[in-house]
């Protein structure tokens, strides 16, 4: 189904791949009967380079200064950037900023908290020029693609899962503080990404779909990390075998794989989807140069693919539907082996006993989302369970148009009678299912979804509580076809189906009736509505000379998702509030984190108000006492104090600030690790004003509780010093490196003032 080249690879006329090795100038001269470019001139020839390009100002296309055309953001996110950016100086939005409210739609629970963030951003959006979209309107994605997406255009949104790219828009997902910088006219500042080839042939069988597709290049890319913060960019003679939703349906998922971004070259079929949507303006073709060089290349036959599922706990954990069920006793059992490292053991686990009469038993299925809620996807659902019944048992079948417009045509073409007459329940438009509101299973369930990921407590169970649920991804027609087998896991491919395929009409008249657009004008007269739950981020001092910071929390797991650094579901509800929602903080992965975290910023407060540090955390003085029999200039004048915490490959997932700014609010200083998995968790550290250290993969010189000193920190990260020596605390101080990696000058300067707020403030 998919293979990746172990090298480079050329593209010729956008079909034919020559693979990059010893004989590749040679094969090119004869190909193209002219001079060989060289792979830096060939590498211009890519759709992602000459859209960086467009949108690069710092004259430099290996240090690139971004400036996008568009932003979003939804109501977990908008409240913490729009507080950032106006304690740092904010006027006037200086670009389009679409605020849309699908994540806290449910105002069902925590009081007033809910509706008064979206009344927040309603009068926000009046104040500052900008977008609102009401709750259960439409999902963050699926409003930017009928509404927002243009060729060749950026969009930066507070999202992961920002992912245009199929519509011939570039779009990426970073932390709040990111869309700060551009609501501040300042820059996205990086250098310029290598860009891979996905090379797509052949056409899909009946019954696969896009999430299929998408699972398995998850499943070949994401352990190796062959595109880890690099650009995907689709092209190859399959592409044209896809409509519109369906190469919709693959490019969100991209965000599953670590990659930066997404661009697909565009065709007429995209072009009828800008005609759809009364925006054919926005229409771009997009190709590549007759050459064009990628540094590396996934070759895709779609005709090959499966049915898929990914099992719990990552989307990465892939099987075809069939393989599984060939062998489903071992391949359970191998799970929930792979469980025990992703839970901790906290509490039981089992898979096996879903097996009834030796077939897989699933008690609730979801179609929801940005991935999983587009208009195809849908049809083809009720098409599967057209004059079924998904039975009277355990089994439940939730599906959630991506938008009203789709939900309203869905109603006009009989496919919601399908679904409600097979006895499916069809909810607004919500992403509650990707993070854990509402549908939440009952305790050991398991739930097979058409969403984004597949995370522990995704779905809303709560570890700390004793409860667990779990989660495996599956394209909406295999969920259908489970759903008409009344819950027992049947790919779409072994049932006999009459694909109606109904044409899509889009009817903008909801949003022009719901949806506030300021069209760019500001109204300063505006005021800004606050909930009691709405808070301003506290105080953060600068980098001080010297840093002590003690190990609070050690996770040997392969990979830490932000949702384990800090919890969806519930805890969104306090977004706004960072201090409350610090109280979160790795509570289901370490529930004695934020205790710690608390001991050592009581040292760290005395010490500010000029107090003894050991008055609060009486362990303090002997490290103090060796430390400055060694360094006579140190002092608690010159000598921050903080907490950190070390994690073997932190970051997977959401592109949430919170994961970084919940550490920084309960005084932490830095992340320890032996790589960081995206660039976004990696930048929340930094604008918020943490260290991104990085510990060469080996034994560790410390462990959970000992205190390492940092001297000259201050000094080094001023003299752009990458490696930094630092000491483990103990009966002596021992020695060892920490590494920091590139930054730019504005992210040392941030680090030095402590973070982008004070940054900005001068």
């Amino acid at each position: 189904m998919v293979q990746l080249y172990k090298s480079g690879a050329y593209l010729l006329n956008g079909t034919e791949i020559i693979e990059d090795n010893e004989q590749v100038n040679a094969v090119l001269s004869s190909k193209l009967g002219t001079a060989v470019p060289t792979k830096e001139e060939a590498a211009k020839g890519t759709i992602a380079y000459r859209i960086l390009e467009q949108h690069n100002t710092s004259g430099n296309m290996e240090k690139l200064k971004l400036k996008f055309d568009k932003l979003t953001s939804h109501d977990i996110t908008f409240v913490g950037i729009i507080q950032t950016a106006r304690a740092s100086g904010l006027e006037k939005f200086p670009v389009p900023y679409i605020l849309t409210n699908c994540h806290n739609s449910l105002c069902a629970v925590g009081g007033t908290i809910n509706e008064d963030d979206h009344m927040f951003g309603l009068t926000a959006a009046k104040k500052y020029g900008g977008v609102y979209v009401p709750p259960h309107q439409a999902v963050i994605h699926q409003f930017a693609r009928e509404m927002l997406a243009g060729g060749g255009k950026m969009i930066l949104g507070s999202d992961s899962h920002t992912r245009y790219g199929a519509l011939g828009t570039m779009a990426m997902g970073e932390g709040g503080p990111e869309l700060v910088k551009q609501l501040l006219s300042k820059t996205y500042d990086i250098n310029m990404p290598k860009v891979v080839g996905v090379y797509l042939t052949g056409k899909p069988q009946k019954g696969v779909g896009p999430q299929d597709v998408a699972l398995a290049i998850i499943g070949e890319v994401f352990a190796n990390g062959y595109v880890n913060n690099k650009i995907m960019e689709f092209v190859g003679d399959g592409i044209a075998n896809l409509s519109a939703d369906f190469r919709i349906g693959i490019d969100v998922m991209t965000t599953e794989t670590t990659c930066l971004s997404s661009i697909w070259k565009t065709d007429d079929e995209i072009k009828e989807f800008y005609e759809i949507h009364g925006r054919k303006e926005e229409y771009c073709e997009l190709n590549t140069d007759k050459v064009a060089y990628y540094d590396g290349m996934i070759y895709v036959d779609l005709s090959k693919v499966k049915p898929m599922i990914a099992m719990p706990f990552h989307p990465s954990n892939t099987y075809t539907i069939e393989e599984l069920n060939a062998n489903l006793m071992d391949i359970l059992a191998d799970c929930e082996k792979k469980a025990k490292v992703s839970l901790g053991g906290s509490v039981d686990f089992t898979l096996r006993d879903k097996v009834r009469n030796g077939k897989l038993y699933v008690e609730q299925g979801i179609i929801a989302g940005c991935a999983g809620g587009g208009f195809e996807n849908i049809c083809d659902a009720a098409d599967i369970l057209r004059g079924a019944s998904i039975g009277a048992d355990e089994f439940t079948l939730s599906v959630y148009p991506a938008s009203t417009p789709i939900y309203m045509e869905l109603v006009k073409n009989g496919s919601i009678a399908k679904l409600m007459g097979a006895g499916a329940v069809v909810k607004t438009a919500f992403c509650g299912p990707c993070f854990g509101a509402g549908d939440t299973p009952s305790n050991n369930a398991f739930s097979i979804r058409h969403s984004t990921r597949n995370f522990p407590n995704r779905e809303g169970s709560k570890l700390q509580s004793g409860q667990i649920a779990s989660v495996a991804l599956m394209d909406a027609r295999s969920i259908a076809a489970t759903a008409a087998n009344k819950g027992y896991l049947t790919a779409a491919t072994d049932i006999d189906v009459d694909y109606t395929t109904p044409k899509y009409f889009f009817d903008k008249t909801i949003y022009e009736n719901r949806v506030f657009d300021s069209k760019g004008v500001a109204d300063p007269s505006v005021s800004i509505k606050f909930g009691p739950n709405i808070k301003d981020w506290p105080e953060m001092i600068a980098l001080t000379d010297h840093m002590l910071m003690k190990v609070v929390s050690e996770i040997h797991d392969p990979v830490t998702t932000t949702d384990e650094l800090i919890p969806s579901g519930e805890t969104s509800s306090y977004r706004s509030n960072p201090i409350g929602l610090a109280e979160f903080t790795l509570s289901r992965k370490d529930p004695e984190y934020v205790g710690k975290a608390k001991e050592v910023q009581r040292a760290e407060n005395a010490r500010r108000q000029g107090k003894a540090p050991e008055e609060e955390l009486s362990e303090i003085a002997p490290v103090f006492d060796l430390i400055k029999s060694h360094f006579e200039t140190v002092d608690y004048k010159n000598t921050g104090i903080g907490s950190t915490i070390f994690a073997v490959k932190p970051g997977d997932g959401s592109a949430r600030e919170q994961a970084a700014s919940c550490q920084r609010v309960l005084g932490g200083c830095a992340n320890i690790a032996n790589e960081y998995a995206t660039k976004r968790y990696r930048s929340n550290l930094i604008n918020w004003g943490m260290l991104p250290f990085i510990i060469a993969n080996e034994e560790l010189p410390f462990t959970n509780g000992n205190y390492i000193f940092v001297p000259n920190v201050k000094k080094a990260i001023e003299d752009k010093k990458t490696e930094i020596k630092a000491f483990v605390v103990g009966d002596t101080l021992k020695e060892f490196t920490l590494k920091m990696g590139e930054l730019t000058e504005d992210e040392r300067t941030i680090i030095l003032k402590g973070c982008l707020i004070n940054y900005y403030k001068g």
